[in-house]
């Protein structure tokens, strides 16, 4: 049992060292591919509100399109109504032949004055694209730095950073199911990742509380999963100060 313990504790801390290594490669990108997925969603918004921009303008200039076209056949509407006007035979076809003519001439006001408004949106309208196209110039521009800036930084790390989850991949393999998931709970609650401490100069590797001895000595005989009863971490060892033959101290893993 004891074993079998202690290759669990073995494998797991294995795991924690490569993503350790991971964790650093990522930190060194800091807050870079958050900045630039944050960019691309602004820029998308942007090219969003300019299509919705476009359609509108579109759709105004159909509705100016329709207003002309109601002008035009008022127009002609006018021209025979004053034809017929010349060859009335009483008041009565006279009067009701003006009204219609009135009638048409209303509608002309009207159309114009659609015409109008609707030629004022698209002004207004125009000029918020081009002040839209100002500003996705500007966030485009720091896209381009930014990606620029991202891809110097992985291509220094990109060829450690495929090793390194090549053998990640290996490694979960190796790790008991449970355990694995335990691990990855534990690693997305803790803020610097360490899901798998030692024992250090008495105190746990994560939270840095004091470790009783004797619970370190259980944690040295690797009989059973041990875990921080501050926070929770998974003890795999007990880091030992030993002296050598120069009175110089000197750390030895019992991992």
């Amino acid at each position: 049992m004891e074993s079998t313990v202690a290759q669990k504790l073995e494998a797991i801390l294995h795991l924690q060292n490569i993503d350790s290594r991971l964790d650093a490669i990522f930190k060194v990108r800091g807050a870079l591919p958050e900045e630039v997925q944050d960019l691309e969603d602004e820029i998308a918004g942007y090219e969003t509100r300019l299509s919705k921009f476009e359609s509108d303008i579109a759709a105004l200039g159909e509705e100016i399109k329709k207003y002309k076209e109601a002008i035009k056949e008022s127009e002609k509407l006018i021209k025979k109504y004053q034809e017929q006007q010349m060859n009335v035979r009483n008041n009565r076809e006279y009067d009701a032949i003006t009204k219609e003519l009135e009638l048409q001439d209303l509608e002309i006001q009207v159309s114009k004055k659609k015409i109008g408004e609707a030629q004022f949106r698209i002004e207004e309208k125009e000029k918020d694209i081009e002040e839209v196209k100002d500003i996705l110039k500007d966030r485009k521009h720091d896209l381009d730095q930014k990606k620029g800036e991202l891809e110097v930084i992985v291509s220094e790390s990109e060829s450690e950073e495929n090793k390194l989850k090549s053998e990640r991949e290996k490694s979960t393999k190796k790790v008991d199911e449970r355990l694995l998931k335990s691990y990855q709970k534990i690693r997305n609650n803790a803020k610097n990742g360490l899901a798998v401490v030692l024992v250090k100069r008495g105190a746990c590797g994560g939270c840095f509380n004091v470790v009783p001895p004797q619970r370190q000595a259980e944690i040295r005989e690797k009989k059973k999963l041990i875990v921080c009863e501050h926070c929770g971490r998974i003890f795999a060892g007990v880091e030992e100060e030993i002296e050598d033959d120069g009175n110089t101290k000197k750390k030895r893993s019992r991992a």
